[in-house]
């Protein structure tokens, strides 16, 4: 059975930075491509980062990339966040997903939520300003 636990939110001030982790178990963890997205309430899920079996080919939307970095240890199955200059508009539920790279593709794009199957419970992120 395939898990995802999001642990490293928090509430910080803005300016800030936090790491959020994303552990996996129940399976074999370099076989799949990890993606973040965060949800804040009463706004659709929002692609943040997305990232490769193997590490590479990370991508982020213009609005987080020079702020945020994704980055996964296939030898501890362990998917991270880097969240630098955190802002006000950050604040919402912040999740991982997985998606097996042998899998078909749903949708087309790492991008879309809806090439994921595996999501994890999600960890909260709140900034003061």
């Amino acid at each position: 059975q395939v898990q995802l636990v999001e642990s490293g939110g928090g509430l910080v001030q803005a300016g800030d930075s936090l790491r959020l982790s994303c552990a996996a178990s129940g399976l074999t963890f370099s076989n799949y491509d990890m993606g973040w997205f965060r949800q804040a309430p009463g706004k659709e899920r929002e692609f943040l980062s997305a990232i490769n079996w193997s590490g590479g080919n990370p991508y982020y939307p213009d609005s987080v990339k020079v702020r945020f970095t994704i980055s996964r240890d296939n030898a501890k199955n362990t998917l991270y966040l880097q969240m630098n200059s955190l802002k006000p508009e950050d604040p919402a539920v912040y999740y991982c997903a997985a998606k097996l790279v042998a899998a078909p593709r749903r949708v087309g794009t790492l991008q879309n939520p809806y090439e994921y199957p595996y999501w994890g419970q999600g960890t909260q992120v709140t900034v003061s300003s």
